[in-house]
C-alpha cells in the first residue's frame, strides 16, 4: 500500500481533508439544493396527480352529463312526438266538425232557397191565375157580350180553374 501511496503520490493529509470538504459540500447541497429540488419535485408530482385525477373526474362527468343529455333530448323528441300527434288528431277533429258545419249550413241553405222558389212558384202561380181569370173574363165578355156582375164571374171562373 505504501507504494501506491507513492507510485499515485496520494498524501494521507491531503486526501483526508478532501474527503471532509467533500462531506461538507455533500451536505450543504442535500441540504440546501437536493431537498428543496425533491420538494418541488414531489409537489409538482403530487400536481400532476391531482391534475389526471381531476382530468378522470371530469371525463366521468363528462360522459354522465352526455348521458343525461341523450335521455333529455329522447325524452324531448318523445314529447314532441306526442304534441305532433296530439296536434293532428285535434286538426282532424277540427276539420270533421268544420266540414260538419259546413254540411248544416248548405242544408240550411238549401231548405231556405226551396222555401224561397216554392213561395215565388205560388206567388207566380197566384199572378198567373189572376191574368187567366182576367183574360177568361174578357173572353167570356167578348163571347157572351154582356157583361155579368163581378161576383158572378169570379165564381164561373173559380169552377172553371178548378
Amino acid at each position: 500500500m505504501d507504494e501506491l501511496i507513492k507510485t499515485f503520490h496520494i498524501e494521507l493529509n491531503l486526501l483526508f481533508a478532501q474527503v471532509v470538504n467533500f462531506s461538507i459540500v455533500l451536505f450543504v447541497l442535500y441540504r440546501f439544493a437536493y431537498r428543496p429540488i425533491l420538494k418541488t419535485l414531489n409537489s409538482r408530482t403530487e400536481k400532476i396527480e391531482k391534475g389526471m385525477r381531476d382530468a378522470g373526474e371530469a371525463g366521468k362527468k363528462l360522459e354522465e352529463i352526455t348521458e343525461k343529455e341523450k335521455e333529455v333530448l329522447s325524452n324531448a323528441k318523445k314529447e314532441a312526438c306526442e304534441i305532433i300527434k296530439n296536434a293532428e288528431e285535434q286538426a282532424r277533429i277540427n276539420a270533421e266538425n268544420i266540414a260538419l258545419e259546413t254540411k248544416k249550413q248548405n242544408e240550411k241553405l238549401i231548405l231556405a232557397t226551396k222555401k224561397q222558389i216554392e213561395q215565388e212558384k205560388n206567388k207566380m202561380l197566384t199572378e198567373v191565375k189572376g191574368e187567366i181569370v182576367n183574360l177568361v173574363i174578357l173572353a167570356t165578355e167578348k163571347i157572351i157580350d154582356e157583361k155579368l156582375d163581378r161576383n158572378k164571374d169570379m165564381e164561373l171562373i173559380e169552377k172553371a180553374i178548378k
